[in-house]
């Protein structure tokens, strides 16, 4: 690390703090959802009756963003395009994080190969779902009165991202081996010099910050929604009673009928 020059070292020392925060912040996060009591069964109808059948509910809500479709199917098409595009192009970019040789040809390789050759209509439909969450915050009165700071912020952030690289990969062209070489660097803790290129600075600064908010921002909902106890818990109160931990000790409530027997302001 000695050796690299000080705007490398400077983004090699973000890259790390970023990475920290975004792991310890992700993680304690997660911890305070999963210690934190559910009181009241408040599972939303339609909602299982056993505990197999919980996991269909949360494949169909994660995989499928199905209260949403029923919610607001517009809003769903949006979130959906945006996510479909996000997922192949991290898949994708997994090509900058282990070593993987140009002359290999597992089935591993090839469909990454495969999936890179198409990169462009996915970072296209990426941006074209977040263009169109952002133009229905401001175009719907109800979803923009529900709308906060963060909320725009953060499609900022995430539209940035994409746009820059999108310009990276097919305008400002970045040497893509020096890109690699730096990303392979970080992740083995032996650092190398950064691309020099201005559209790939903003790129990757963009990414740390997108790190270090995460956390603090509603992406968490990432995680969150597997604690969700509208989503999570089953419709069983006859059959098990929940009692919230910090109720386990209390005494038993006395019957109303005694408590009007023994004392007599009660029962005047």
């Amino acid at each position: 690390m000695s050796g690299l020059s000080g705007p490398s070292l400077l983004f090699v020392v973000l890259a790390y703090v970023a990475i920290a925060v975004f792991l310890f912040g992700f993680l304690a996060r997660i911890w305070v959802y999963a210690r934190t009591p559910a009181p009241l069964k408040i599972p939303l109808n339609p909602s299982p009756v056993t505990a197999g059948g919980v996991a269909p509910r949360m494949l169909a809500e994660v995989a499928l963003f199905k209260s949403l479709f029923f919610s607001n199917k517009v809003i769903w098409l949006a979130g959906y395009v945006f996510h479909i595009g996000l997922l192949i192009v991290l898949i994708k970019h997994i090509r900058f994080l282990i070593p993987l040789s140009v002359t290999s040809t597992n089935f591993f390789t090839s469909a990454l190969g495969y999936i890179t050759t198409y990169e462009m209509y996915a970072g296209l439909i990426m941006l074209g779902g977040l263009a169109l969450l952002l133009l229905l915050r401001l175009a719907i009165d109800r979803t923009r009165y529900v709308s906060i700071m963060s909320d725009y912020i953060l499609l900022i952030i995430l539209i940035s991202i994409a746009s820059t690289g999108l310009l990276a990969k097919h305008f400002f062209r970045v040497d893509v081996s020096q890109v690699k070489e730096f990303m392979m660097g970080i992740i083995s803790f032996n650092p190398q010099a950064m691309p020099t290129e201005a559209i790939f600075i903003i790129h990757i600064s963009l990414v740390l910050l997108l790190l270090v908010y995460f956390p603090f921002s509603k992406l968490m909902h990432s995680g969150g929604i597997f604690f969700s106890p509208t989503r999570n818990q089953v419709d069983n109160p006859r059959e098990k009673r929940l009692v919230a931990p910090w109720a386990e000790n209390l005494p038993a409530s006395v019957p109303a009928q005694a408590t009007a027997e023994e004392t007599p302001e009660a029962a005047g």
